[in-house]
């Protein structure tokens, strides 16, 4: 698999927040319609990947986005 991730150093994702993240119309914006990131997640296990959030122990979030490998054919000659 091959995985991506992106980190920042700011306060991080109150728990009471990280737990529904990835739910459709949770947001926490005012203007948000709260379904970005349940649409990323779709997406991401319609290919057989996953993506999650978490909180670095020094500070600020992390998310994580993990997609399996494409097997390449052989090519008969």
């Amino acid at each position: 698999k091959a995985e991506l991730r992106v980190s920042d150093t700011g306060d991080g994702i109150p728990e009471e927040r990280l737990i529904r993240i990835f739910e459709p119309f949770y947001t926490t914006k005012q203007a948000g319609t709260g379904l970005g990131l349940s649409i990323a997640r779709a997406i991401l296990e319609t290919y057989g990947g996953t993506i999650c959030a978490d909180n670095r122990p020094e500070g600020g979030a992390v998310f994580r986005v993990a997609l399996p490998l494409a097997h390449r054919e052989e090519r008969s000659r």
